[in-house]
Protein backbone atom coordinates (compact mmCIF):
# COMPACT_ATOMS: atom_id res chain seq x y z
CA UNK A 1 0.00 0.00 0.00
CA UNK A 2 1.18 3.44 -0.69
CA UNK A 3 1.88 6.12 1.41
CA UNK A 4 -0.75 8.04 -0.41
CA UNK A 5 -3.26 4.86 -0.15
CA UNK A 6 -2.58 4.99 3.73
CA UNK A 7 -2.89 8.63 3.96
CA UNK A 8 -6.25 8.55 2.06
CA UNK A 9 -7.49 5.31 4.52
CA UNK A 10 -6.21 7.28 7.95
CA UNK A 11 -6.93 9.88 10.78
CA UNK A 12 -7.27 12.98 8.61
CA UNK A 13 -9.74 11.75 6.53
CA UNK A 14 -12.13 10.84 8.96
CA UNK A 15 -11.51 14.17 10.95
CA UNK A 16 -10.83 16.95 8.62
CA UNK A 17 -14.38 17.82 7.63
CA UNK A 18 -15.55 18.14 10.96
CA UNK A 19 -13.20 20.95 12.06
CA UNK A 20 -13.14 22.93 9.74
CA UNK A 21 -16.93 24.72 9.86
CA UNK A 22 -16.34 26.47 13.37
CA UNK A 23 -12.90 26.78 13.18
CA UNK A 24 -12.17 30.31 14.40
CA UNK A 25 -14.93 29.66 17.27
CA UNK A 26 -12.97 26.65 18.43
CA UNK A 27 -9.73 28.49 18.69
CA UNK A 28 -10.94 31.47 20.09
CA UNK A 29 -13.46 30.32 22.97
CA UNK A 30 -12.52 26.74 23.81
CA UNK A 31 -9.06 25.75 22.86
CA UNK A 32 -7.79 27.80 25.93
CA UNK A 33 -9.15 25.28 28.27
CA UNK A 34 -6.30 23.33 27.42
CA UNK A 35 -3.91 25.99 28.45
CA UNK A 36 -2.68 24.43 31.65
CA UNK A 37 -1.57 20.83 30.56
CA UNK A 38 0.10 22.90 27.98
CA UNK A 39 1.98 24.83 30.42
CA UNK A 40 2.80 21.63 32.41
CA UNK A 41 3.82 20.05 29.30
CA UNK A 42 6.66 22.70 28.33
CA UNK A 43 7.26 23.47 31.82
CA UNK A 44 8.73 19.29 32.34
CA UNK A 45 9.96 18.98 29.05
CA UNK A 46 12.76 22.53 29.48
CA UNK A 47 13.63 22.47 25.76
CA UNK A 48 16.61 24.48 24.84
CA UNK A 49 15.45 27.49 22.70
CA UNK A 50 16.40 26.92 18.62
CA UNK A 51 15.05 22.49 19.35
CA UNK A 52 12.95 21.40 16.79
CA UNK A 53 9.38 20.52 17.85
CA UNK A 54 6.65 19.01 15.81
CA UNK A 55 3.36 18.86 17.34
CA UNK A 56 1.04 16.24 15.51
CA UNK A 57 -2.51 17.03 15.53
CA UNK A 58 -1.58 20.93 16.26
CA UNK A 59 -5.01 22.03 15.74
CA UNK A 60 -5.57 25.78 15.74
CA UNK A 61 -2.04 26.32 17.06
CA UNK A 62 -2.26 27.36 20.85
CA UNK A 63 0.44 24.85 21.86
CA UNK A 64 2.48 25.60 19.17
CA UNK A 65 2.42 29.46 19.83
CA UNK A 66 3.36 28.75 23.26
CA UNK A 67 6.33 26.13 22.27
CA UNK A 68 7.28 29.47 20.10
CA UNK A 69 6.74 32.12 22.64
CA UNK A 70 9.44 29.56 24.67
CA UNK A 71 12.09 30.10 21.46
CA UNK A 72 11.61 26.66 20.06
CA UNK A 73 11.34 25.90 16.08
CA UNK A 74 7.81 25.40 15.09
CA UNK A 75 6.13 22.14 12.77
CA UNK A 76 3.21 21.10 12.79
CA UNK A 77 0.74 18.96 11.02
CA UNK A 78 -3.35 18.51 11.13
CA UNK A 79 -5.88 17.38 8.83
CA UNK A 80 -7.83 20.36 8.61
CA UNK A 81 -6.64 23.93 6.77
CA UNK A 82 -9.04 26.27 8.40
CA UNK A 83 -7.23 25.10 11.35
CA UNK A 84 -3.73 25.07 10.22
CA UNK A 85 -4.23 28.66 8.81
CA UNK A 86 -5.04 30.43 12.42
CA UNK A 87 -2.16 27.95 13.46
CA UNK A 88 -0.16 29.22 10.70
CA UNK A 89 -1.29 33.38 12.06
CA UNK A 90 -0.21 32.52 15.54
CA UNK A 91 2.89 30.92 14.28
CA UNK A 92 4.42 32.79 11.65
CA UNK A 93 7.62 31.43 11.70
CA UNK A 94 6.45 27.70 11.78
CA UNK A 95 6.25 25.39 9.18
CA UNK A 96 2.40 24.54 9.05
CA UNK A 97 1.17 21.67 6.69
CA UNK A 98 -1.90 19.01 6.50
CA UNK A 99 -0.84 15.28 6.82
CA UNK A 100 -2.47 12.26 8.63
CA UNK A 101 -0.81 10.77 12.03
CA UNK A 102 -0.65 7.70 10.73
CA UNK A 103 1.70 8.18 7.81
CA UNK A 104 3.97 11.40 8.87
CA UNK A 105 5.60 13.21 5.44
CA UNK A 106 9.35 13.67 7.23
CA UNK A 107 12.45 12.02 7.37
CA UNK A 108 13.78 9.64 10.08
CA UNK A 109 15.27 11.74 13.31
CA UNK A 110 13.93 15.05 12.01
CA UNK A 111 13.18 16.27 15.46
CA UNK A 112 13.72 17.20 19.12
CA UNK A 113 10.60 16.47 20.80
CA UNK A 114 7.19 15.18 18.80
CA UNK A 115 3.83 15.92 20.90
CA UNK A 116 0.17 14.61 20.38
CA UNK A 117 -2.39 16.40 22.05
CA UNK A 118 -5.35 15.03 22.46
CA UNK A 119 -4.83 13.94 19.31
CA UNK A 120 -3.05 9.82 18.74
CA UNK A 121 -6.46 8.72 20.54
CA UNK A 122 -8.63 9.60 17.58
CA UNK A 123 -6.27 8.17 15.40
CA UNK A 124 -7.61 5.23 13.24
CA UNK A 125 -4.83 3.07 14.14
CA UNK A 126 -3.48 4.82 17.58
CA UNK A 127 -0.11 2.34 17.43
CA UNK A 128 0.67 2.82 13.59
CA UNK A 129 0.55 6.99 14.33
CA UNK A 130 3.06 6.61 17.53
CA UNK A 131 5.46 4.49 15.72
CA UNK A 132 5.37 7.13 13.25
CA UNK A 133 6.65 9.66 15.91
CA UNK A 134 9.34 7.66 17.55
CA UNK A 135 10.03 7.18 13.82
CA UNK A 136 10.35 10.95 13.16
CA UNK A 137 11.95 11.53 16.59
CA UNK A 138 15.55 11.76 17.11
CA UNK A 139 17.15 9.12 19.22
CA UNK A 140 16.84 10.08 23.22
CA UNK A 141 14.40 12.68 22.41
CA UNK A 142 10.84 12.83 24.32
CA UNK A 143 7.39 11.82 23.31
CA UNK A 144 4.14 13.31 24.63
CA UNK A 145 1.25 11.48 24.60
CA UNK A 146 -1.81 14.02 26.08
CA UNK A 147 -5.16 12.82 26.29
CA UNK A 148 -8.24 12.76 28.48
CA UNK A 149 -8.21 11.99 31.91
CA UNK A 150 -9.93 8.88 33.70
CA UNK A 151 -13.99 9.43 32.22
CA UNK A 152 -15.10 9.51 35.83
CA UNK A 153 -12.48 12.30 36.39
CA UNK A 154 -14.00 14.29 33.21
CA UNK A 155 -17.61 16.05 33.84
CA UNK A 156 -17.31 16.89 30.09
CA UNK A 157 -18.27 13.27 29.62
CA UNK A 158 -21.55 14.31 29.95
CA UNK A 159 -21.10 16.64 26.72
CA UNK A 160 -19.73 14.26 25.06
CA UNK A 161 -22.45 11.64 25.58
CA UNK A 162 -24.95 14.04 24.90
CA UNK A 163 -23.48 14.10 21.39
CA UNK A 164 -23.29 10.73 21.66
CA UNK A 165 -26.91 10.05 21.98
CA UNK A 166 -28.44 11.64 18.71
CA UNK A 167 -25.92 9.72 16.52
CA UNK A 168 -25.91 6.08 15.25
CA UNK A 169 -23.80 3.80 17.51
CA UNK A 170 -20.05 4.19 15.95
CA UNK A 171 -18.86 0.77 14.71
CA UNK A 172 -16.83 -1.51 17.11
CA UNK A 173 -13.30 -0.43 17.15
CA UNK A 174 -13.78 2.97 16.99
CA UNK A 175 -11.42 4.97 18.62
CA UNK A 176 -12.87 7.77 21.04
CA UNK A 177 -12.06 10.76 23.54
CA UNK A 178 -11.54 8.24 26.82
CA UNK A 179 -10.10 5.04 24.57
CA UNK A 180 -6.57 5.65 26.28
CA UNK A 181 -7.82 6.97 29.78
CA UNK A 182 -8.44 3.37 31.86
CA UNK A 183 -5.65 2.73 33.94
CA UNK A 184 -2.56 1.20 31.99
CA UNK A 185 -3.95 1.65 28.89
CA UNK A 186 -1.70 4.63 27.20
CA UNK A 187 1.40 2.96 28.90
CA UNK A 188 0.59 -0.46 27.30
CA UNK A 189 0.46 1.58 24.00
CA UNK A 190 3.87 3.29 24.57
CA UNK A 191 5.58 0.25 24.90
CA UNK A 192 4.23 -1.34 21.92
CA UNK A 193 5.10 1.22 20.39
CA UNK A 194 8.71 0.85 21.03
CA UNK A 195 9.07 4.15 23.44
CA UNK A 196 10.05 4.05 26.86
CA UNK A 197 7.41 5.61 29.74
CA UNK A 198 9.33 8.12 31.76
CA UNK A 199 6.63 10.11 33.78
CA UNK A 200 2.93 10.91 33.77
CA UNK A 201 1.25 13.40 35.17
CA UNK A 202 -2.71 14.69 35.25
CA UNK A 203 -3.23 18.09 35.34
CA UNK A 204 -6.89 19.86 36.46
CA UNK A 205 -7.77 21.47 33.14
CA UNK A 206 -11.83 22.84 33.83
CA UNK A 207 -14.23 24.33 31.10
CA UNK A 208 -15.75 27.50 31.93
CA UNK A 209 -17.94 29.63 30.29
CA UNK A 210 -19.75 32.97 31.50
CA UNK A 211 -22.75 32.15 30.26
CA UNK A 212 -24.79 29.50 27.95
CA UNK A 213 -24.42 31.56 24.59
CA UNK A 214 -20.60 31.26 25.15
CA UNK A 215 -21.17 27.69 26.41
CA UNK A 216 -22.70 26.41 23.47
CA UNK A 217 -20.47 28.03 20.96
CA UNK A 218 -17.28 27.22 22.08
CA UNK A 219 -18.67 23.38 23.05
CA UNK A 220 -20.97 23.02 19.43
CA UNK A 221 -17.67 24.12 17.76
CA UNK A 222 -15.57 20.67 18.40
CA UNK A 223 -15.56 18.25 15.59
CA UNK A 224 -17.71 15.68 16.97
CA UNK A 225 -20.58 18.36 18.04
CA UNK A 226 -20.39 19.20 14.04
CA UNK A 227 -20.56 15.45 13.49
CA UNK A 228 -23.32 15.19 16.00
CA UNK A 229 -25.17 18.47 13.87
CA UNK A 230 -25.28 16.96 10.60
CA UNK A 231 -26.92 13.60 11.78
CA UNK A 232 -29.65 15.71 14.09
CA UNK A 233 -29.85 18.53 13.08
CA UNK A 234 -27.94 22.41 15.12
CA UNK A 235 -31.50 22.57 16.82
CA UNK A 236 -31.89 19.00 18.46
CA UNK A 237 -28.13 19.39 19.07
CA UNK A 238 -28.51 22.44 21.21
CA UNK A 239 -31.16 20.99 23.37
CA UNK A 240 -29.92 17.64 24.33
CA UNK A 241 -25.92 19.70 25.12
CA UNK A 242 -27.46 22.53 27.07
CA UNK A 243 -29.50 19.70 29.22
CA UNK A 244 -26.34 18.12 29.54
CA UNK A 245 -24.94 21.36 31.28
CA UNK A 246 -27.30 22.04 33.63
CA UNK A 247 -25.95 20.74 36.27
CA UNK A 248 -22.83 22.68 36.31
CA UNK A 249 -24.76 25.52 36.17
CA UNK A 250 -22.98 28.34 38.37
CA UNK A 251 -24.52 31.08 40.71
CA UNK A 252 -23.40 33.15 38.79
CA UNK A 253 -25.29 31.71 35.65
CA UNK A 254 -21.96 30.69 33.94
CA UNK A 255 -21.00 27.10 33.48
CA UNK A 256 -17.92 25.53 34.97
CA UNK A 257 -17.05 21.37 34.28
CA UNK A 258 -13.95 20.36 36.33
CA UNK A 259 -11.64 18.12 33.99
CA UNK A 260 -8.80 16.06 33.85
CA UNK A 261 -5.88 15.98 31.26
CA UNK A 262 -3.18 13.32 31.05
CA UNK A 263 -0.10 13.32 29.63
CA UNK A 264 3.19 10.43 29.21
CA UNK A 265 6.67 11.67 28.47
CA UNK A 266 8.05 8.93 26.87
CA UNK A 267 11.84 8.34 24.63
CA UNK A 268 12.85 6.00 22.06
Amino acid sequence: MSATQQQTMGSAAIQREFWAPKARDWAALQEHTAKPVYEAILGTLRLAPGMRLLDVGCGAGLFCAMAWQSGLQITGLDATQALLDIAQERVPQGEFRIGDLEVLPYDDQQFDTVTGLNAFQYAANPLRALSEARRVVRKGAPVVVQIWGREEDCQAAAYIKALGSVQPPPAPGTPGPFALSQDGALEALVKEAGLTPLQMHDIACPFVYSDLTTALQALLAAGPAIKAIRAAGEGHVRAVVTEALAPFKTPADGYRLENTFRYIIATT
